[in-house]
């Protein structure tokens, strides 16, 4: 996403959606990683399903922080920061934006496909929405698990970004995302 108009900071609304996704993300990505390297059984179900909530969770919490970003907007780029920065930062935006909308619907397209249900925290379950296709299954849970490490690796670099500019750069690029009751403005 590229910046927006705001000259004060990025409102309250923005910064709990980004920290609740944030919290989601950095949850189900070791879900997933775990998930896959236990045997199967009762635990690996109960990752399963904790991994395909998540990602239902992650898809609404997206919907409504695009909604929010439209409505809210967002501040102008810090003026300090190089142009070279506010590009990159705009590019690992935009990913992070267009993959955290992409992977939960292609999680559930595949689980779908695969005939597998898609729980929501044991509340409901989602409908089926295409027919049985373990083949299909199959190459969308592949594309899935790629993008999953290309999703974390652009999380890495986002966290990598925001601990540079506290701890090195000591500028207030954090401290706009960050909550005012713990420091953020």
């Amino acid at each position: 996403m590229t910046y927006g108009t705001r000259t004060d900071h990025y409102p309250a609304t923005s910064k709990w959606l980004h920290w609740l996704i944030a919290a989601s993300v950095l949850t189900t990505a070791p879900v997933a990683i775990i998930m896959r390297q236990i045997d199967k059984g009762p635990t690996q179900d109960l990752l399963y399903n904790l991994h395909k909530s998540l990602g239902v969770l992650i898809l609404i919490l997206m919907i409504l922080r695009l909604a929010n970003r439209l409505v809210a907007g967002a501040p102008i780029a810090d003026p300090g920061i190089a142009p070279w920065q506010k590009t990159v930062s705009s590019v690992v935006h935009t990913s992070l934006y267009v993959l955290l909308f992409a992977m939960p619907v292609v999680g559930y397209i595949a689980n779908s496909a695969y005939g597998a249900s898609t729980p929501f925290f044991g509340l409901f379950n989602l409908p089926v929405i295409v027919a049985k296709n373990e083949e299909l299954a199959t190459q969308l849970f592949t594309i899935h698990r790629w993008v999953g490490w290309l999703v974390i690796l652009i999380v890495l670099t986002h966290v990598g970004a925001a601990l540079y500019h506290f701890l090195i750069r000591r500028d207030n690029v954090l401290q706009r995302m960050v909550p005012r009751a713990v420091g953020g403005f």
